[in-house]
């Protein structure tokens, strides 16, 4: 099957119900190193751009990685930020906890196959700039989060088109472990702050129905603890 093909098939599958792709979505990190083909990652960041953001500012950036050099420089990032991170917390976890095992040995993965991931998707977003300069001020908790709330929506829509369209995809931070690091490889301007990778390649395996916690276990009624909802 010619990658023209697996495009067009891929796109198809877009008419997926959306309660499908939710019910199935999980990070998916171990992928082939087999092309993807443009019109599907742009069809992924099309979507993403359907989602909401703060005041409508449409303030996104998506820098779409393909070139090896740069997946080397954010490799190197990812493997000192993740043996740090491993060596310090997710070791002595996954030591007592299977699951957490699991998830650990799939990051090494990602993080060992790094640069043979075929598309890195760093999103990002333009900061506001008057007079050709930044605020220098913190951000208030509420305009922080603000701000964060005007990507996450738009790398959700992302991920859900990735898992209708059968890509595996997740979503990263390590390798922007340094930012400065990140916007020299990028080549990003100081407005643009990278904030999340989504690596995406056809997934080593399958998708299938995800294990939570049960709804009634997270949700309080008006204050922390109140279990409205039935949990012990």
């Amino acid at each position: 099957m010619t990658d023209t093909q697996i495009a067009a098939e891929a796109l198809a599958r877009l008419d997926m119900p959306l309660c499908d792709a939710m019910m199935t979505q999980r990070a998916v990190r171990r992928v082939h190193p087999d092309p993807v083909d443009d019109a599907v990652v742009l069809k992924c960041i099309e979507l993403a751009l359907r989602a909401p953001t703060g005041a409508n500012g449409q303030n996104w950036e998506f820098i779409v990685v393909k070139d090896d050099r740069i997946k080397k420089k954010l490799a190197k990032r990812y493997r000192q930020a993740w043996s740090l991170y491993y060596r310090a917390i997710i070791r002595r976890v996954a030591a007592r906890d299977e699951s957490m095992a699991k998830v650990a040995r799939a990051v090494q993965w990602q993080v060992d196959h790094f640069t043979e991931i075929p598309v890195l998707v760093v999103a990002c977003l333009r900061l506001g700039v008057r007079d050709g300069k930044l605020p220098l001020m913190p951000l208030p908790h509420a305009a922080e989060s603000g701000y964060y709330g005007s990507i996450y929506p738009s790398v959700q829509n992302l991920l859900l088109a990735a898992r209708a369209m059968g890509l595996g995809a997740s979503l990263i931070t390590l390798p922007l472990w340094s930012v400065a690091s990140a916007r020299r490889a990028l080549k990003l301007p100081h407005s643009v702050t990278p904030l999340c990778v989504v690596p995406l390649g056809w997934p080593r395996g399958r998708y299938g129905p995800t294990t939570r916690r049960p709804v009634a276990e997270v949700t309080h009624l008006d204050t922390y603890g109140n279990r409205a909802w039935g949990h012990a």
